[in-house]
C-alpha cells in the first residue's frame, strides 16, 4: 500500500523556481507525529496534509521541525493539486479549514487567488541581536502576529543580505521579514524571509509574510493592489490586494514531482 505525495513549486510559473511544497491528499486524518515525520523526510520548507472535511478540506502545514499556524505557498500548492489531480472540479472554490480559520482559493486564469487574514505589523523595538544578525541598518522595525518586519534602505540592501543564522535563530519569532521599495521594473516592493527558528534558513517565496507586507506597503505607497518580488535565490512573484482585514494573495504554481510514499 502506498500514498502519493506531490511536490509543487509555488509563486512561480516555471519549474525549479518559487517555493517548493509537498502536498499529501489523505482520505482520512493522520496523527501529528506521522505528519511531522513525513515533513522531515521531505525536507522542504513546508509539507501540507489535507483530507475532506465539512464543505472543503482540513489542512495542516509542517516544516521539517514544527507545525505552523499559517502558510501561503503550501496552501497555493494544495489548491493546485486538488484541481490538477481531479480531487476538485476545475471551477469550484477550494476551501480549507485551518488553525488560522477558513481559507479559500479560486482560479483566475493561470493564477490562483488565496483569501487570507491580514496580519499587520505594529512598530516595535528591535530585539537584542536582530540587526547585528542581519548585518544591516533598519529604517523601521515592527512585529506582526508571527514575525518581525524590518524595512531597509533599498532593494540592493535587501538582496545583498547574508545573515548570521545562528544569531537570527535566537530571535523570538517564527521568522524575520526584510523588505524595501522595489527599484526593479514591474514590482512595488521586494522582500526576503528568514526563519531558522522553525527549521527554514531562507524561505524562497512566503505567502503568509505578505499578509503583513501588504498592509505595510499599502499605507506607504497609497495603493491597495501591488505586485511583490521575493528576492531569494529561487525568486517568487506574489500579487497582493488589501481588502480591509483580509489580503488576497495571487500566485502561480507548477507540479514538478510525483512520488509514492511506501511506508504509511
Amino acid at each position: 500500500m502506498s500514498l502519493t505525495i506531490v511536490q509543487v513549486d509555488a509563486f512561480t510559473n516555471r519549474p525549479f523556481a518559487g517555493n517548493p511544497a509537498g502536498v499529501c491528499v489523505l482520505s482520512v486524518p493522520r496523527d501529528e507525529r506521522w505528519m511531522q515525520d513525513v515533513a522531515r523526510e521531505m525536507n522542504l520548507s513546508e509539507t501540507a496534509f489535507l483530507h475532506p472535511a465539512d464543505d472543503g478540506h482540513a489542512l495542516r502545514w509542517f516544516t521539517p521541525a514544527v507545525e505552523v499556524a499559517l502558510c501561503g505557498h503550501a496552501t497555493l500548492a494544495s489548491a493546485h493539486v486538488l484541481w490538477e489531480d481531479g480531487h476538485l472540479p476545475a471551477g469550484r472554490q477550494a476551501r480549507f479549514h485551518t488553525k488560522s480559520g477558513l481559507l479559500t482559493a479560486d482560479r483566475r486564469g493561470e493564477w490562483i487567488e488565496l483569501d487570507f487574514p491580514a496580519t499587520p505589523a505594529a512598530r516595535a523595538p528591535a530585539p537584542a541581536g536582530l540587526t547585528d544578525a542581519l548585518g544591516a541598518t533598519a529604517r523601521w522595525v515592527g512585529r506582526s502576529n508571527f514575525d518581525y518586519l524590518v524595512e531597509l534602505e533599498s532593494e540592493d540592501h535587501v538582496r545583498a543580505l547574508e545573515p548570521d543564522f545562528a544569531s537570527l535563530e535566537r530571535v523570538d519569532a517564527r521568522g524575520v521579514m526584510v523588505t524595501s521599495r522595489a527599484t526593479t521594473r514591474g514590482y512595488d516592493f521586494v522582500s526576503r524571509f528568514f526563519a531558522p527558528r522553525v527549521g527554514v534558513r531562507e524561505d524562497p517565496a512566503t505567502g503568509s509574510a505578505h499578509c503583513a507586507l501588504a498592509p505595510f506597503w499599502s499605507e506607504r505607497l497609497n495603493k491597495t493592489e501591488m505586485t511583490a518580488y521575493q528576492a531569494s535565490p529561487r525568486g517568487g512573484v506574489v500579487r497582493v490586494r488589501l481588502n480591509g482585514a483580509r489580503v488576497t494573495l495571487g500566485g502561480q504554481a507548477v507540479i514538478v514531482l510525483r512520488g509514492e510514499l511506501a511506508v504509511i
